[in-house]
């Protein structure tokens, strides 16, 4: 591991804006702050958003600057990448922006039932081989998992260059009987891509230098 990273996550351990629960803290078990975001970690009762896969965190802290009315959590198990969005939150005094490391496989354990207004995917892995479908963060599995966490009119954006993924979330929404409020396989050119989904990510910016189109859908999970 290089110096870099080693710093990094030495860094981590004390920013307060950073979470790690060990893994027996949320393999079949409750983590001590599922339901108690709120009172434990933002001090207010401000709605709830999560970055899923938040790479460098530049989404959760964009949305934060842009939302101070609403708190925001970046998930990611990648904690070196995710040390710049937490030390631009540091440094910026951003009180409603933390980060959790831990997989998103373990996302019940750490929020309670209605914990969570909204929820953003931005350019996950697309997983293409057939046999890892049910590891695509919108797969139906997935899917049920955040539909029991967010409130039941919770939204969902998925951000990503991935015309596969792209179709095959289509797929499993429309087999499902999800409510799409957006569906477009060109943001930039739909009319759709305001300040907020203009912002841009480290992995959105390569995908666009390679002539990649980006595609996004808007659509809750709820009953």
């Amino acid at each position: 591991m290089s110096k870099n990273k080693l710093k990094r996550f030495a860094d981590m351990v004390s920013y307060p804006n950073v979470i790690a629960p060990k893994f027996d803290e949320v393999f079949r078990a409750d983590f001590r702050l599922k339901s108690r975001w709120a009172d434990e970690v933002f001090g207010n009762r401000h709605p709830l958003v999560l970055e899923l896969g938040c790479g460098k965190g530049e989404y959760t802290v964009a949305l934060a600057r842009k939302y101070p009315e609403k708190n925001f959590i970046g998930v990611d198990i990648k904690g070196a990448r995710m040390w710049v969005g937490a030390t631009d939150a540091l440094q910026n005094n951003l009180a409603n922006v933390a980060f959790l490391r831990t997989r998103i496989e373990f996302i019940k354990s750490c929020f309670a039932p209605g914990e969570l207004s909204e929820i953003w995917i931005t350019f996950p892995d697309p997983q293409p081989q057939q046999s890892r479908e049910n590891k695509r963060l919108t797969s139906l599995r997935f899917l049920q998992s955040y539909r029991e966490i967010m409130q039941p009119e919770g939204i969902i954006h998925l951000k990503t260059d991935s015309q596969s993924l792209f179709e095959y979330t289509c797929g499993v929404l429309k087999s499902n009987n999800f409510r799409v409020l957006v569906c477009t396989d060109d943001l930039y050119q739909s009319g759709y891509a305001d300040d907020i989904l203009s912002v841009q990510t480290y992995y959105e910016k390569i995908f666009m230098n390679k002539g990649f189109t980006i595609k996004y859908l808007k659509f809750l999970v709820g009953a």
